[in-house]
């Protein structure tokens, strides 16, 4: 046993030092920002991932998780927009960072960071009170598309976001005009849950992971998701929007993006560690624990996915009234 135990420490250590022979190495404390405030997907991300390589051993450094919420994101992009080149500041990159240059509220564009990976895609969940007259994802479709200004629809983090949008294609869907929604957008997913739980709101798109303990308590009910198939756990038995007649997948990805001008040997450093804690058995539970779908892309296709899914989010961010 003793031998065996030994033999996969040196396997480790090996596959570690492999990485690291690369010819650049972490040399001081790295940061990883978050645009929000804690308790939602992407702090759970930054969260996740800093968990991975630390017990991993992949990184040499310790890694300290920043939350920069506000501004819909753009603090955070400020903020590492800031130290341009140093590779020691990364940071969880979201579709808001093209839905905020799109619509305007930020000058700051993906062309200036550096994509390192695309961890996985994050499918919307419909959420309402669980003392909410809305049983079933139809009764909710049949109510925006008659009454839309009747539901407070709340989302993070900021107008245009992923979630904001899914509402957006929702609409759509069913034939109805996406600018006629009531969005309420709060810094973080988990004020807006607290908000639906209090009742000041009707409506909340999130991730499925925010909201599946407060469903297994019965305070919540999810009545629709975005996503292709079913998914498990406590959403088992809730249908797609594919399921109960919507024409509706859609998801936000979430990654891990350098700050501008770091090197290709940073990126590769970054991406190959990335890359090796995505492949483990301690990742794949982080997945199925948050109902994140596995979709590892490295930096390469990421970066002229980039340009797809920004010409994409136009389209729907023109039809929300919230670009041109």
């Amino acid at each position: 046993m003793f031998k065996i135990k030994y033999l996969v420490g040196f396997c480790c250590a090996w596959a570690t030092a492999a990485v690291f022979a690369q010819g650049w190495v972490p040399q001081k404390n790295v940061e990883l920002v978050v645009g929000s405030a804690p308790g939602g997907s992407n702090d759970k991300t930054a969260r996740s991932v800093e968990k991975m390589l630390r017990e991993l051993k992949l990184v040499p450094t310790s890694i300290t998780v920043l939350n920069k919420p506000g501004g819909g994101g753009n603090i955070m992009f400020t903020y590492v927009n800031q130290h341009a080149g140093d590779p020691h500041y990364l940071m969880v990159g979201t579709t808001v960072l093209l839905s905020n240059h799109i619509v305007g509220t930020s000058r700051i564009n993906y062309s200036q960071f550096t994509p390192i990976a695309s961890l996985f895609n994050d499918y919307v969940v419909f959420a309402v009170n669980a003392q909410s007259p809305i049983k079933t994802g139809r009764e909710l479709a049949d109510r925006l598309k008659k009454e839309p200004k009747s539901i407070s629809l709340g989302f993070a983090t900021s107008l245009g976001s992923h979630n904001h949008i899914t509402a957006g294609m929702l609409m759509k869907a069913m034939g109805a005009s996406p600018r006629d929604l009531k969005p309420v957008a709060f810094k973080g997913s988990s004020e807006a849950i607290t908000a639906l739980l209090g009742n000041h709101l009707e409506l909340v798109t999130t991730a499925a992971g925010n909201v599946a303990g407060h469903v297994q308590s019965g305070k919540l009910r999810v009545v629709g998701v975005s996503a292709p198939k079913r998914l498990p756990g406590v959403y088992a038995s809730v249908p797609t929007w594919q399921e109960q007649g919507v024409n509706l997948v859609y998801g936000g990805w979430r990654s891990i993006m350098g700050p501008k001008g770091i090197t290709a040997a940073q990126v590769a450093y970054w991406e190959g560690v990335l890359k090796k804690a995505s492949q483990s058995a301690e990742w794949k539970k982080e997945l199925e624990r948050n109902y994140w779908s596995d979709d590892f892309v490295t930096s390469a296709q990421f970066r002229k996915d980039l340009e797809k899914d920004y010409n994409d989010m136009k389209a729907v961010l023109v039809d929300l009234g919230l670009a041109k």
